[in-house]
């Protein structure tokens, strides 16, 4: 095949990625953007094998039917309320995936065995063009190292924010001096990288590098808590793009180039949308800090004596009059599977003539989106869910909000406490509505561990339960009127 063709079709190919990455931008077209971009993939990787010279397809063959195998399980068998936990594995497993082809491209030319560890302690002899003559061989070493740097902390990283979603991990420790020390472990790794392009026959130096990057993504994530996860989750995801460019790089494969750098700039947009929903430093971020602790405030002075509860039948009476209702989703009704539930209720106030809106927090729940693919899964209209700056102006029209275990992104604290760890995220501004009923199943703190005034205000009711369960109840009891 010529090398015409293929870059044809490779240009192909990265045509349909950014129409697949267009269409995802909409729920209403998402599932064919994620068609087009499967598609294109599935160009790409026939076209590379059928260009490369490939001398047995076995291991290639057995290596796709076990990934594809591996896949469709994951896909059908992964609960919706556990699919951050499988974005994070993914991104670990792309930038795995990116860290072993660099080291595979580095040892292939150095030609020693990797399992020796006397041999890796020795210089080797290596012609000056080993890696390429020129400038492509600069090329090539710098986008070994950045690849193995790159991919080790997306790796390790992804790996550790798995943990702590699914709840392996829950304490944030971090190195000394925090962001300082992150700081000296990136700054470790560069000289490491400077030393690879300098002397490409020293394996140490790959190996220092290695280290330093798998520690460096260890303490990157290792410290964020659970309420920073869906930023961590999108800087990741732009990580393993970086990764799979770099790695284009080292194999000459162009349309790994494309794809990486798609993964890379529009993961790190994300990331900049995060920050802003969430009032975070993208630079906080990048070197691992994220909310300050702040001072430890009691929960018991906030609701002693304040907190009013209510029984599904009795929200049931307050939603017949009503003729606005707002539902506010967060991982309260991803845990309840309470999304089915969700949109019958709001189909029995709809019949009544109710007006009905979602509002949707860009960070509710444990990744960016979460709130939206949930809702579509109940088949919510795609006009029905409305984002934090839309729904906002509208509160103090509406005479109930619903909210189903959004905790942080409803907290009045993040206006009004100053040094608290959520001060100055924007929020959905729930408590300006006339009456707010919140289904949860206790008065314990969301991910950032704080209490929520909300709670304890005079026009709140608080419905104790599982969400699912009480959202039934409410739909029951409201048929019955």
């Amino acid at each position: 095949m010529s090398p015409t063709v293929v870059n044809l079709i490779y240009l192909i190919a990265g045509i349909l990625f950014i129409l697949g990455i267009k269409g995802l931008t909409k729920p209403s077209t998402a599932v064919r953007g994620n068609q087009l971009s499967s598609l294109g993939m599935l160009i790409a990787i026939v076209v590379t094998l059928l260009n490369a010279e490939v001398v047995n397809f076995t291991y290639i063959i057995a290596g796709g039917v076990f990934g594809a195998a591996v896949g469709a399980f994951m896909a059908l068998r992964i609960q919706m309320t556990s699919m951050p936990q499988m974005v994070a594995l993914l991104n670990g497993f792309g930038g795995g995936a990116s860290l072993t082809i660099a080291l595979a491209e580095y040892f292939s030319v150095l030609n020693v065995d990797a399992n020796s560890f006397a041999e890796l302690l020795v210089p080797v002899a290596l012609s000056s063009d080993a890696f390429g003559a020129g400038g492509e061989g600069q090329v090539t070493l710098i986008s070994i190292g950045l690849t193995i740097l790159i991919g080790a902390v997306t790796l390790v990283g992804s790996l550790v924010a798995f943990a702590k979603l699914q709840g392996l991990s829950k304490k944030n420790i971090g190195l000394p001096g925090g962001p300082a020390g992150n700081a000296l472990l990136l700054l470790g790794a560069v000289i490491a990288l400077g030393c690879l392009v300098i002397s490409p026959n020293q394996a140490v130096t790959v190996i220092t590098l290695v280290a330093l990057a798998l520690l460096l993504g260890l303490f990157l994530v290792l410290p964020i808590g659970g309420a920073d996860m869906p930023v961590v989750i999108a800087l990741l995801n732009s990580y393993s793009g970086l990764a799979a460019a770099l790695a284009g790089f080292i194999l000459g494969n162009t349309v790994l180039i494309i794809a990486g750098s798609l993964v890379g700039t529009s993961g790190l947009i994300l990331t900049k949308i995060m920050c802003v929903a969430m009032n975070r430093s993208l630079g906080n971020v990048l070197f691992g800090k994220m909310a300050a602790a702040g001072e430890k405030i009691d929960a018991d002075e906030i609701y002693a004596g304040k907190v009013t509860s209510a029984q599904p039948d009795e929200v049931a009476m307050m939603l017949e009059v009503a003729k606005r209702v707002v539902i506010v989703p967060g991982y309260g009704m991803a845990m309840a599977q309470a999304q089915h539930a969700v949109r019958e209720l709001a189909d029995s106030m709809e019949s009544r003539g109710i007006e009905v809106e979602y509002g949707i927090h860009p960070v509710a729940g444990r990744m960016p989106g979460h709130m939206n693919v949930l809702l579509a899964e109940a088949e919510v209209p795609y006009d029905k869910l409305v984002e934090m700056d839309r729904i906002n102006p509208t509160f103090e029209d509406t005479d109930v909000v619903i909210v189903i275990g959004a905790n942080d992104v409803t907290n009045p604290m993040a206006r009004e406490a100053e040094g608290s760890p959520i001060y100055g995220m924007p929020i959905l501004n729930v408590d300006k509505a006339r009456n707010v009923v919140v289904i949860k199943r206790s008065l314990s703190p969301g991910f950032a561990g704080l209490p929520n005034p909300l709670f304890a205000m005079d026009h709140t009711l608080m419905v104790y339960g599982d969400g699912k369960k009480a959202v039934v109840e409410m739909t029951t009891a409201l048929n019955q009127i």
